[in-house]
């Protein structure tokens, strides 16, 4: 099945033709790592998180490179260090574990060379300086930089193309942008390529003196070392198309490399209809939100739910119906065992959508519509990264304490009282009266029972540890 994907380059969906089929490669720009991630550093993992299985079921696990970087070398770190007291070792260390640790409670899979679990997957800035002062010192040979009082800098004007991806042009990007004016630039759209440090900063020695590299260069560097001179896919948030990836470009193909052939980027995240923004009190970071109950499952559902090129609005509502989709798809799902990856073979349907520039809402469609199919619904959940294993042997788990603990007589009595208050419901719909309904639901609530209301009807979940005695009182 033919993949395509919209083209931020070209500005539209283009058939996607790897360079090689026998190793696909992307590259995706990862965190910088000196805090917990928010909810919208999320967003990217989880959409090249999905691209990512689609190649690898259509290529094979063995025939995809998928790299993510560390940024752990930045003014943020380094302010981050002083403000704590604490080394940017120490730092960096702990936020990049943090990071994989939430990405995991999410399902996202971890970045491999060629299939393969392996370090260089998720590669460090700091382990690649070498390779960016090599690339710098080419770029100034080659006329394309220059270095003064210890800044080398990249000339924009050199490059005819600056301003394609991002579609602009250098003299709108000056009247438009804050672009900051130093003594040392010869024009103010230069970026920094390498920057001086004092003895308190990180550094390394360079011809230059001693200093750390600009953002954009690592990137470059770390694709060159990792991927080669031109790969498949880059992709990151939308944010990062000016200046980030425009820079990227820039000096990578001054630097006589291909680099990505298709950019990739997600739209921003929204909270109940706004940005999301400390000033306004919405921000959360994903562990926030694991802290405060929501399972890494139901922000992925959240999250995936709509498709990647447009805005991402995070609502209680939308977190509410994705916490009771996904417990529909358990009860249908728990007691099955899931198709081997290499033997699963997914509906038509279901590929055309994901192959479509990853529809994953279409895709969502198709899998709730396998509900009367509980085996085909479980692997294609489990596809898009759901179900997993901890998942349904959690479920498995409490299903069983619910069943040995309660015993088959308070079952059925339980499901005599789902029906009982359904029927309540339904002829308080029509006399408008719901105060017996609101009752029986309280004193329910108040023996650690809890009513869900679904499409189907209503349903009773008694907590693990909950007294089937309690029941008495309602006779």
């Amino acid at each position: 099945m033919t993949i395509t994907l919209y083209n931020t380059a070209t500005r539209r969906k283009e058939p996607f033709a790897p360079l090689d089929p026998d190793n696909v490669r992307m590259y995706v720009c990862g965190p910088t790592v000196y805090d917990r991630a928010h909810l919208g550093n999320a967003r990217p993992v989880l959409v090249f998180d999905v691209l990512y299985r689609l190649l690898r079921h259509e290529y094979g696990a063995d025939h995809v490179t998928y790299v993510r970087n560390f940024t752990d070398v930045d003014d943020k770190i380094n302010a981050r260090a002083l403000q704590s007291g604490r080394s940017i070792g120490d730092i960096t260390a702990e936020t990049a574990q943090w990071f994989l640790d939430d990405m995991a409670a999410l399902g996202a899979l971890e970045p491999s060379i060629r299939g393969r679990e392996h370090q260089r997957a998720m590669p460090r800035a700091t382990e690649y300086i070498a390779q960016m002062v090599a690339m710098i010192k080419q770029l100034i040979v080659d006329g394309f930089a220059y270095e003064k009082d210890g800044h080398v800098l990249f000339r924009v004007r050199k490059y005819a193309n600056y301003g394609a991806l991002s579609g602009r042009s250098v003299d709108d990007m000056i009247a438009g942008a804050r672009v900051e004016v130093a003594p040392y630039k010869e024009d103010p759209m230069d970026f920094v390529l390498w920057k001086p440090s004092t003895d308190d900063l990180p550094g390394w020695e360079s011809p230059w003196g001693r200093g750390r590299p600009g953002w954009h260069i690592e990137c470059s560097a770390m694709a060159y070392e990792l991927l080669g001179a031109e790969f498949d896919i880059h992709g990151g948030g939308n944010d990062l198309t000016f200046p980030h990836h425009e820079n990227e470009i820039a000096q990578s193909r001054c630097a006589g490399h291909g680099f990505a052939n298709v950019w990739m980027h997600n739209e921003m995240l929204q909270v109940e209809g706004k940005k999301m923004s400390k000033s306004l009190g919405n921000f959360f970071t994903v562990r926030d939100l694991l802290d405060q109950g929501v399972p890494g499952e139901v922000i992925r559902f959240v999250m995936l739910s709509t498709h990647y090129r447009k805005p991402m609005d995070w609502t209680e509502k939308k977190r509410a119906e994705a916490e009771a989709t996904l417990q529909y798809w358990l009860d249908l799902t728990w007691h099955l065992d899931p198709t081997p990856e290499a033997e699963f073979e997914p509906e038509e349907p279901f590929l055309r959508a994901l192959a479509d520039d990853l529809n994953t809402h279409l895709a969502f469609v198709v899998t709730k519509a396998l509900h009367h199919q509980p085996q085909k619904l479980l692997d294609h959940a489990r596809f898009l990264g759901f179900l997993s294993d901890e998942t349904i042997n959690s479920h498995k788990e409490y299903k069983q304490k619910m069943q040995g603990g309660l015993g088959r007589g308070t079952t059925q009595e339980l499901s005599w009282l789902a029906a009982e208050l359904d029927t309540m419901r339904n002829k308080a719909k029509t006399s408008k009266d719901f105060s017996d309904v609101d009752a029986l639901k309280a004193k329910l609530n108040a023996m650690d029972i809890e009513v869900r209301v679904e499409k189907t009807g209503v349903k009773l979940i008694a907590a693990p540890d909950f007294d089937p005695s309690k029941l008495e009182s309602l006779k």
